[in-house]
């Protein structure tokens, strides 16, 4: 099966398994998913499962990046905050549903591989740094919405902040090896909170995360 046919039946997966939002699969349609990874796992590009791509991270699984883009419930008016820049396929389903995206990644590797990439594909919109992600990125504050790519032991106060009123975050928790994906919403009445779903995610490292060198699983959807 030739990459398109399998893109063509990834977006039919996504669609029978609960992905609604036309948007969402348009940018996944047409976001080549192949370019965000290592050659030698190219031809599984379009298959609905995480591969990895060096430095102990992974590139999600289609379903997981569709759902969590789903939930932020996008207009194209947003700044979003993305915690985890990994191998760049998030940001870029981001950057074609939002105003702009600030991505973070702890790796510098992985950072520059992935503007490199980006860059490459046209993404004007997207904002890199390497730091912390548990801590945020105060400087460009508020965000409407944050999602974050990594799983951690609870949910960071530093993140809570910097989510504006009625903003939006998809972030996965948990202890064991599999977690919680979460959507937190910020209303007046304080942070609301709901369960999408089980996934496994790499650990979240810093600060307000994980100490480097614990594992709360071992792969990431």
């Amino acid at each position: 099966m030739d990459l398109e046919t399998s893109r063509q039946a990834l977006i039919a997966t996504l669609k029978r398994d609960g992905i609604h939002s036309q948007a969402v699969l348009e940018a996944i349609a047409e976001t080549p998913r192949e370019r965000f990874m290592p050659e030698t796992v190219r031809n599984k590009a379009y298959e609905n499962i995480a591969l990895p791509i060096g430095d102990g991270q992974t590139i999600s699984q289609p379903y997981i990046v569709a759902l969590m883009t789903q939930a932020l419930e996008l207009t194209g008016r947003e700044k979003v905050l993305e915690i985890g820049t990994g191998s760049g396929y998030q940001a870029a389903i981001l950057a074609q549903l939002c105003r702009e995206v600030v991505t973070i990644e702890r790796i510098a590797n992985l950072s520059r591989h992935a503007q490199v990439v980006l860059d490459s594909l046209g993404y004007d919109n997207i904002d890199y740094h390497v730091a912390d992600g548990t801590l945020g990125y105060p400087d460009a504050a508020p965000y409407d919405g944050i999602l974050v790519t990594a799983t951690a032991p609870k949910l960071p106060q530093a993140l809570c902040e910097q989510l504006t009123l009625g903003g939006r975050m998809v972030i996965p928790i948990g202890e064991a090896k599999v977690q919680e994906l979460k959507l937190i919403t910020r209303g007046t009445d304080g942070l609301r909170v709901k369960k999408l779903c089980d996934v496994r995610f790499v650990p979240l490292i810093g600060e307000q995360g994980w100490e480097d060198g614990e594992s709360p699983g071992e792969s990431e959807d």
